[in-house]
């Protein structure tokens, strides 16, 4: 399917091509919807393949920003840029400036802030240009690892719920939990999970990261391409997307998947298979939240209690979508779009 065919089937709004030679900056931003508001997604740097791999992710990723923000009940709509490039290049910083040139021309349909990749020294860049940025630095977004540690607490409130219904109780001590990925979302949830005495399995591409885990959380390390083999009842994916696949979902050992990681399933049709094998999906955009919902606080320029406060409340919505797949016996994905859907 191509491009333009896919923007017509989810109903996007815009996809701009960024490209500017003096920078040498090649950048996309899709924004998918503004009907609740303005495009909320933050940017992406990464050494896609091509142009059209990193459009296509552009795309997937302010989709789901849109149903993110109307599952969280934010006024706001779904947007994403995507940067090709590699993190610590010296020449970033043109090109962020330049990025901040091109969202500028947007008068305001598409906000953005830190994202893979992305700090909040490159969101200076960016504010040189437009206002239409978040996560700087001395914002509340840019400050330490806040968005990372609001989408990891959101995550947890979501792990609390789906073991209560799955397990019989929100407890987490003795179980067993896989995470995969150790960034800076992998590394707080970590945390959070076992100082409510959770065993932790861990995996990631960073050996060294590997070994601080097992130091500080007593966590079980494993190879990357075994964490999907590893007992546990809890996975837990906070790397990048398209982890559940027809490679993986026969070799998974969990009841429970729920974790920070944007679209987990690589084809929707995934959803279903995990329910025929009694394995309880949290929707990714509802788990996952946190970061957007902190993003929106900031803007609504609310501190850190009330920001906490509105991030837990992800607890209660996935409770509403684990019902409705329930009542309807269906995927927990359709219930959570429908859920998103109603709220649009």
């Amino acid at each position: 399917m191509s491009l333009w065919m896919e923007l017509e089937r989810d109903g996007f709004e815009q996809l701009v091509w960024c490209r500017d030679r003096e920078s040498d900056l090649t950048a996309f931003i899709a924004i998918h919807s503004t009907k609740c508001g303005p495009a909320l997604g933050g940017c992406r740097l990464w050494p896609y393949a091509n142009e059209e791999a990193a459009a296509q992710d552009a795309m997937r990723l302010a989709r789901s920003m849109t149903y993110k923000a109307a599952a969280a009940e934010l006024p706001y709509g779904g947007g994403k840029a995507v940067v090709i490039g590699q993190v610590g290049d010296a020449a970033n910083a043109k090109r962020f400036e330049a990025l901040g040139r091109f969202i500028d021309r947007l008068n305001g349909a598409y906000w953005t802030g830190v994202d893979v990749g992305t700090t909040a020294t490159d969101m200076d860049f960016v504010a040189l240009h437009t206002p239409f940025v978040t996560d700087t630095t001395g914002s509340l977004g840019g400050t330490g690892d806040w968005t990372a540690d609001m989408t990891a607490y959101g995550v947890y409130v979501g792990i609390q719920v789906s073991a209560r219904r799955v397990l019989g109780s929100r407890s987490l001590a003795g179980i067993a939990i896989a995470v995969q990925g150790l960034g800076k979302v992998g590394w707080a949830l970590c945390r959070y999970l076992y100082r409510a005495g959770a065993q932790l399995i861990v995996t990631d591409l960073s050996a060294s990261l590997m070994e601080q885990a097992v130091r500080e959380f007593k966590a079980l390390p494993v190879a990357v391409d075994r964490v999907y083999d590893a007992p546990c009842q809890i996975f837990a994916p906070c790397a990048l997307g398209g982890i559940i696949n027809e490679g993986t979902i026969d070799r998974l050992q969990c009841r429970i998947i729920a974790g920070s990681a944007n679209n987990q399933l690589r084809d929707p049709s995934f959803a279903l298979a995990l329910k025929q094998q009694n394995i309880l999906y949290a929707p990714d955009y509802v788990i996952n939240a946190g970061g957007v919902i902190a993003t929106a606080a900031e803007l609504d320029g609310e501190g850190t209690f009330r920001t906490r406060s509105r991030v837990k409340r992800i607890g209660r919505t996935l409770e509403s979508v684990y019902a409705e797949a329930e009542r309807t016996n269906e995927a927990t994905t359709l219930a959570a779009d429908r859920f998103a859907e109603l709220r649009m």
